[in-house]
């Protein structure tokens, strides 16, 4: 049966590799929910990050701390700068200013490539299979320090053909695990959307990583998928790593998400629990508007013209 015809999961039953309590979503009981609040245990910490294209900024977050073991959702409306802060942090673009660490260590400048080898990786909101490839060769291409891709030993198999054989079996366990074997042979191009999804989030795991980045995991996919997809995103926390996901299907960020951080014109307007976030007013407004529930023939023409000149007048200022 096709991965795109079940919801039922094959996720294992591990428990998260770390027992303190600052770790996790334990660790978040009594945080901070003012944006860029501190966490007792941060994998990633960002100061300062500013990106502008032309005259509008982009991103402006003056400071942002991710919970290790933790799964945390970053939302906002279209346009919110989510998916460019994904991309500043994994190396993909460059911020104009600020600093970000994963593990204490600086990731400035550094390529994504290099990030990924750090323990960082991440999916893509349109996925980037490579669809002449068949699926199992694309898991392989998952896997890092292969002796095998070194051009004076590709000749010589019996240099790297063991090491290959053990790749290829984490592979087969992970294709497995995704509901992906039956589809081993089968050319990369040839997945539909969702099943492209459960190739890109196997692949990334090919390299063992700490955090595991999902840029909005759900669009696209078939109903009949999505449980399955989420059981795979549980199973990530229950095995000790960190995800942190974009993502507009607020059904699913209540349903999974520890953490749940708010993103508005580029900057972080929120932050706190699922139930927290959806009743906080910022929130709301960021959504819908300052006024969404307001008539406005019932707001004096003096008002809003008020609120018009403080916008320009902030405009003006930033550029």
């Amino acid at each position: 049966m096709d991965a795109d015809m079940t919801d039922q999961t094959n996720t294992p039953t591990s428990t998260p590799t770390s027992k303190d309590s600052k770790t996790g979503p334990a660790g978040l009981v009594g945080a901070g929910t003012e944006p860029g609040s501190k966490k007792p245990d941060p994998i990633v910490v960002a100061d300062k990050i500013t990106r502008t294209f032309g005259g509008l900024t982009a991103v402006d977050v003056e400071h942002v701390e991710i919970q290790r073991g933790a799964i945390t959702a970053l939302i906002g409306p279209n346009g919110a700068g989510k998916t460019t802060f994904f991309n500043l942090l994994t190396g993909f673009d460059q911020p104009n200013s600020g600093t970000w660490t994963l593990e204490g260590k600086s990731l400035k400048g550094v390529a994504p490539y290099k990030i990924a080898r750090r323990g960082m990786v991440r999916t893509f909101q349109l996925t980037k299979v490579l669809a002449k490839l068949t699926v199992i060769e694309n898991m392989r291409l998952g896997a890092t320090g292969q002796k095998g891709e070194r051009f004076w030993a590709a000749p010589f198999k019996f240099l790297w053909g063991k090491q290959e054989d053990a790749v290829t079996e984490k592979a087969d366990e992970l294709l497995a695990r995704f509901l992906l074997d039956k589809k081993r042979e089968d050319f990369a191009g040839s997945l539909s959307g969702g099943q492209r999804k459960l190739l890109e989030m196997a692949r990334a795991l090919m390299v063992d990583p700490e955090l595991v980045m999902l840029d909005e995991p759900m669009a696209g996919v078939n109903p009949a998928l999505k449980q399955s997809l989420l059981g795979h995103v549980k199973s990530l926390r229950e095995e000790g790593r960190t995800v942190l996901f974009v993502e507009h299907d607020m059904d699913m960020v209540r349903d999974i998400s520890d953490w749940v951080i708010v993103m508005a014109q580029g900057k972080i307007v929120a932050e706190g629990t699922p139930a927290s976030v959806m009743a906080d007013q910022r929130v709301i407004d960021a959504y819908l508007g300052a006024h969404h529930d307001t008539d406005l023939s019932e707001l004096d023409e003096e008002t809003l013209e008020a609120e018009v000149e403080a916008e320009i007048a902030q405009e003006e200022d930033a550029k």
